[in-house]
């Protein structure tokens, strides 16, 4: 792992707000790295590691954090998360798997255009560089009513600063952190039709954020 790897495998988290009652979810791939850096040293809890509690999903955080706050402080934590426009989404997976510390890998996506990987994606057997999970099911709510309280855009990343600033009482600076390549993506009528027929509860769970 190189040193950029292990950087920023630090600074992305999940994070928990005691005072305010917020747990902050880390979704993958929703660019709020500059975000968390900025966050870590107001956050009662930051949890790194391992990768299946820093990037726990809603029925994750149900299972094993919520009950610890529940049981041992008799508080309901609420829950916030950020979701990124579904083929943005998978652009910025396509390009990180890009990444040539995968060369020859079967995570990499170097030799596969980004129209296979959206394709691929779309499979009920997904080869793994197109493995790359779901948004909807992370963020999906549990039949006990543990949910995502509050929802918001990447492509709104303002209105998310100004709820943590308004909830925390805190000024939030951040400066850019993107360390996938940049490259101009494009994917075909058909197969974007494809991708929204095979994944529509992802659009649709994108489309009703206010």
């Amino acid at each position: 792992m190189s040193q950029e790897q292990k950087y920023y495998r630090i600074l992305y988290a999940m994070m928990v707000f005691y005072k305010a009652r917020l747990a902050l979810l880390s979704v993958p791939k929703t660019g709020t790295t500059a975000l968390q850096a900025a966050l870590r040293p107001h956050a009662d809890m930051v949890i790194t590691d391992p990768p299946e509690l820093k990037h726990a999903p809603v029925y994750r955080y149900n299972r094993w954090i919520r009950p610890m706050f529940d049981k041992v402080c008799g508080t309901e934590l609420e829950v916030a998360a950020v979701m990124r426009e579904p083929v943005d989404w998978l652009g910025s997976w396509y390009r990180f798997r890009q990444r040539p510390h995968l060369d020859g890998k079967p995570a990499s996506t170097k030799d596969i255009t980004f129209d296979d990987f959206v394709r691929d994606y779309c499979r009920g057997n997904r080869p793994p560089y197109a493995n790359v999970g779901s948004q909807a099911k992370f963020l999906e709510a549990q039949p006990n009513g543990c949910k995502v309280d509050h929802l918001f855009r990447y492509e709104a990343l303002s209105q998310f600063h100004s709820f943590l600033e308004d909830r925390l009482g805190l000024t939030i600076e951040t400066e850019q952190k993107n360390v996938s390549p940049k490259m101009e993506l494009t994917l075909s009528e058909k197969t974007e039709a494809i991708l929204r027929r095979k994944c529509a509860e992802e659009f649709d769970l994108y489309d009703s954020i206010p």
